[in-house]
C-alpha cells in the first residue's frame, strides 16, 4: 500500500533531476541566511537544504550547528537563546562584509519568502534520547504553509524520524546516514535515504529502490559526479553550488 507521505514524496521528485542548495548557496553567501536562499533560486535550484533548531521560546531557527559560535557574532548554544536574542546577533558579516546585518532566519521567514518558488529538505538538528518537541513546531508550520508535498524532513536521529511518523503521516521523510550498510535501516518508517554521496554506487540504488526508497544525497560539488549520480537514479543532488550543477546537468 503506498502511503500519503509516499505519494507527496512522488509528486516532488520522481522522474526529475532536482539540484538542491546546501544550506543555500553555501560557496557564495552565509548558509542559511535569506540570501543564500535566495541566491540558490536565482542560481536555478529547485530546492534547498535547511536545519533547524528550537529557541528557549519555542521557536524554529536556522542554524546548523548546535551553538551560533561559527556562524554569527554571537556564543553559545542555539537553544539557551529566545528568538528575539538570536535575532539580533550578525549572521552574515562572518562570512563578507557585503552580508554583515544577515539575521538567522525563522523556518515560518522562509516558508513565507519561499514557499512557492522552493522545494525544501528541511533537516531536524537534534541529539537527545527525548523528544524536546521540536517534531511537533516543524509539522505544524509545513501544514500551515500547505507544503505537505512540498518538503521532505530529514534527521540522522532514527528516534527523531519515528516521533515524527507518529505525529504525521503526510509529510515525507528521510534518514540521513553514513553508513553504507542499507540494510541496517531498512526497517525505518521514511521515504527516502539521504547517504553521503561516497556511499552512493548502482547496488546502494537498486536496493533502495527495491526497499521503495527515494535517494538524496549530499553534498556533491563535483559536476561528473553529479551527472554519474542522476544517472544511477538518484533523486536529489544538494550541492554548496547550484550554479555549477545546474549549468552541467542543463535546464
Amino acid at each position: 500500500m503506498t502511503t500519503q507521505a509516499y505519494k507527496n514524496l512522488a509528486q516532488m521528485v520522481e522522474g526529475k533531476k532536482l539540484v538542491f542548495g546546501h544550506r543555500g548557496a553555501k560557496a557564495y553567501a552565509p548558509m542559511n541566511t535569506l540570501p543564500a536562499f535566495e541566491l540558490a533560486l536565482e542560481q536555478g535550484a529547485e530546492g534547498v537544504e535547511l536545519d533547524v533548531h528550537l529557541t528557549k521560546d519555542g521557536q524554529l531557527v536556522i542554524v546548523h550547528d548546535f551553538s551560533v559560535d561559527r556562524t554569527s557574532n554571537g556564543s553559545g548554544l542555539v537553544a539557551d537563546f529566545t528568538l528575539e536574542e538570536i535575532q539580533s546577533l550578525d549572521a552574515g558579516a562572518w562570512f563578507d562584509a557585503r552580508f554583515k546585518g544577515v539575521r538567522i532566519p525563522t523556518l515560518d521567514e522562509v516558508f513565507e519568502q519561499f514557499g512557492q518558488d522552493l522545494l525544501f529538505n528541511v533537516e531536524i538538528k537534534y541529539e537527545a534520547e527525548q523528544s524536546n518537541g521540536i517534531e511537533y513546531a516543524v509539522r505544524d508550520l509545513i501544514i500551515k504553509h500547505n507544503m505537505q508535498s512540498r518538503v521532505v524532513v530529514s534527521s540522522f536521529h532514527p528516534g527523531m524520524l519515528q516521533w515524527f511518523r507518529a505525529i504525521d503521516q503526510e509529510i515525507p521523510l528521510g534518514f540521513l546516514t553514513m553508513s553504507g550498510n542499507i540494510e541496517e535501516y531498512a526497517a525505518l518508517d521514511c521515504e527516502a535515504y539521504h547517504p553521503y554521496d561516497p556511499l552512493i554506487d548502482d547496488a546502494y540504488v537498486r536496493t533502495a529502490t527495491a526497499q521503495n526508497r527515494f535517494v538524496n544525497t549530499w553534498t556533491v560539488n563535483d559536476p561528473a559526479r553529479a551527472k554519474q549520480l542522476f544517472d544511477l537514479g538518484v533523486n536529489v543532488v544538494i550541492t554548496d553550488q547550484p550554479d555549477v550543477i545546474r549549468a552541467v546537468l542543463g535546464s
